[in-house]
């Protein structure tokens, strides 16, 4: 079954994470229908600014403006079944977790949560307030997935964009897609 995928890319610091999402859902083109993508103006900025380009543009996928309420998952009989939150800033899960639609990334969070399908949030802040902590609780509770940014190191990453990778393969994983990335092993213990 091919998956109809949204992503937004907000404000928070971390655009490498975000290319390499983008660069990993191209290699899984044969597993999808659909790629939507948000990125707020902020978001944009800091790709800039922490990757020196403006090459999301350079990406097939489908774009929309943050107010574009028209966008086919604002709505759930457009049936995307996953939304991707990368990087996730802390004012983002906020407004999720007290069910404010106020723009297109938090609108589409609320159409994915109340049809059931699956809403997975890379927080990338620390540290966390107690805010914060309810406000993970609260989208966990309504059915959605917290996956921090916490990068893993038993794989030997060599640069930024195998350390990001840690991470984004975890959430390719959460998704259901089928993808060939470093595993743990008993024999990767010794």
């Amino acid at each position: 079954m091919k998956r109809k995928i949204v992503i937004s890319v907000t404000g928070a610091s971390g655009a490498v994470y975000a290319k390499v999402l983008f660069d990993k859902l191209l290699g899984l083109k044969d597993q999808v229908e659909k790629i939507g993508v948000v990125m707020s103006d902020n978001a944009k900025e800091v790709w800039s600014y922490e990757l020196g380009n403006d090459n999301y543009k350079n990406y097939p996928f489908d774009f929309y403006d943050k107010s574009d309420f028209f966008a086919p998952f604002a709505s759930g009989s457009a049936k995307y079944d996953t939304m991707i939150i990368c990087p996730c800033s802390m004012g983002t899960l906020g407004r999720i977790a007290s069910g404010i639609s106020n723009d297109l990334t938090t609108r589409a969070a609320d159409v994915i949560l109340k049809e059931r399908r699956k809403l997975i949030l890379m927080v990338r802040d620390t540290p966390y307030s107690l805010i914060h902590i309810n406000n993970m609780k609260t989208v966990t509770e309504a059915g959605g997935i917290i996956c921090p940014a916490s990068p893993s190191f038993y794989s030997k990453p060599q640069n930024f964009e195998q350390l990001a990778a840690t991470v984004i393969d975890r959430i390719i994983d959460l998704c259901g897609f089928e993808n060939n990335s470093f595993r743990w092993s008993e024999a990767d213990a010794d």
